[in-house]
């Protein structure tokens, strides 16, 4: 399986997702704890990010503990993180940002792949690599939705997962966008929640975001 055929799935995993919760965890039972509130709220997947010591650990774990989780390994930096993923299991890999080293072995990387962008120099350099799914960060810093609507026509076949500074109140008008597949946020897993152990909190923000997504696409 190729590139093409990588691309698609990742459309599709980042489609059934609507709105990706971006988790950082510092322990095995947070990481258990909080993927469980997601998926019964109604969030299935999750991009776990690797900026913790622990993070990798958490992901293998995840991935025998709570296979109905599609986890997602976010803030991949380098090629030995994108491989220590693959082999703890990560659904799917995404990048904050995709310098030239890190995009080729991305390409050929054997799973589904969204690399990260903030402009479109760096969207069409990916988008020459054959991604069609790439991640926009930090995206309200970067124009949120005027640089959305802004590269739907130049690049009218690329999807986007826009993803930080968005809210439970902008989610809806983001996910509306034609060329936007998916929307990353932390709204529903912030670290005061998490070290505090608040999970009935997680599980009726991620509802409440379900209900969002719901909403907008009508499934």
């Amino acid at each position: 399986m190729g590139i093409e055929q990588h691309q698609v799935r990742a459309a599709e995993l980042l489609h059934a997702a609507g709105i990706l919760p971006v988790v950082t965890i510092h322990t095995l039972d947070q990481a258990r704890a909080v993927s469980a509130a997601l998926l019964e709220g109604g969030l299935p997947a999750i991009e776990l990010t690797l900026r913790t010591p622990v993070a990798m650990e958490a992901l293998a774990m995840l991935k025998r503990e709570l296979p109905d989780v599609v986890v997602g390994a976010g803030t991949v930096l380098t090629v030995e993180q994108m491989q220590q993923s693959i082999d703890a299991g990560a659904d799917f890999l995404v990048t904050p940002g995709t310098p030239p080293g890190l995009a080729d072995a991305l390409a050929a990387a054997p799973l589904p792949v969204v690399p990260g962008a903030a402009t479109p120099t760096e969207l069409l350099a990916l988008y020459a690599r054959g991604f069609r799914v790439c991640k926009l960060f930090p995206a309200t810093a970067v124009g949120g939705l005027a640089m959305i609507k802004g590269v739907a026509g130049p690049i009218a076949d690329l999807k986007l997962c826009p993803t930080g500074g968005i809210t439970e109140n902008t989610a809806a008008e983001y996910l509306e966008q034609k060329n936007v597949v998916c929307i990353g946020g932390s709204w529903m897993v912030p670290g005061s929640w998490i070290e505090a152990g608040q999970w009935d909190k997680v599980r009726e923000s991620a509802a409440q975001a379900a209900k969002i997504v719901k909403r907008v696409r009508g499934n």
